[in-house]
């Protein structure tokens, strides 16, 4: 199981988030679980829009680097221009687990370093797998939300609650 972080805060961010999910269901695997959109403070820079961000969690067959080719050929596809770290984009795709994959590189670390965090991550992870155990800190998503010291807003976007019925 992999599971991957969208997060966009330029132009219509919805759409690019479908247009995200659409593409990597074509390129990297089966999308089997979507947890909600989130609407969330920029990490890192903090002059810049909100961002929106959502977990997928992908089945896939390939393997860690084509997974990371395929991600930044969707996020290019799709406008991505690389100007400033943590800046605004119009599409971001980080790996953040695959599979219980510990693996450290100059192009891929895997999990995600900053994972256990930020906020923005873990909610939208903890959504759609609380139980999954980070392989190197060995606790789950849901430990790891309970945590972290981030301190970012994050909440659901667009959410409407149900009226009760009278």
């Amino acid at each position: 199981m992999t599971f991957l972080l969208l997060g966009a805060n330029l132009g219509d961010r919805v759409q690019t988030l479908r247009r995200a999910v659409e593409l990597i269901t074509e390129r990297v695997g089966a999308v089997f679980r979507q947890s909600g959109l989130y609407e969330t403070a920029p990490w890192g820079v903090a002059d810049q829009p909100s961002y929106l961000n959502q977990v997928v969690a992908v089945e896939t067959t390939l393997e860690p680097y084509v997974v990371l080719g395929q991600t930044q050929a969707i996020e290019q596809e799709l406008g991505r221009v690389r100007l400033e770290k943590w800046g605004a984009r119009v599409i971001d795709i980080d790996i953040l687990y695959y599979d219980q994959l510990i693996l450290q590189t100059d192009t891929l670390t895997i999990p995600h370093p900053y994972l256990h965090q930020r906020r923005f991550t873990l909610v939208p992870l903890t959504e759609i797998a609380p139980d999954f155990v980070h392989p190197v800190l060995l606790k789950t998503n849901l430990e790891l939300l309970a945590e972290c010291e981030d301190r970012g807003e994050v909440t659901i976007f667009n959410f409407k609650p149900i009226s009760p019925l009278r």
